[in-house]
């Protein structure tokens, strides 16, 4: 859950800052955020979060 929350948040503000600095059209953001809520539910969704759960168990490990 808190991966999912931070990824959401990560994000979020990604866009945000392509609305703000890139000039990205509102509309073209909206579509973006449609286009992940439906990949989210469909059968594909659980393998991305396995998918970015392993990613950040690997980014945790890494020793700098």
């Amino acid at each position: 859950m808190t991966i999912a929350v931070s990824a959401v948040l990560l994000l979020g503000v990604l866009v945000f800052l392509l609305w703000r600095y890139a000039r990205l059209p509102l509309w073209q953001a909206a579509v973006c955020a449609a286009f992940g809520y439906f990949l989210a539910s469909s059968s594909i969704g659980p393998e991305i979060g396995d998918g970015l759960r392993a990613l950040a168990r690997f980014v945790a490990g890494l020793d700098l």
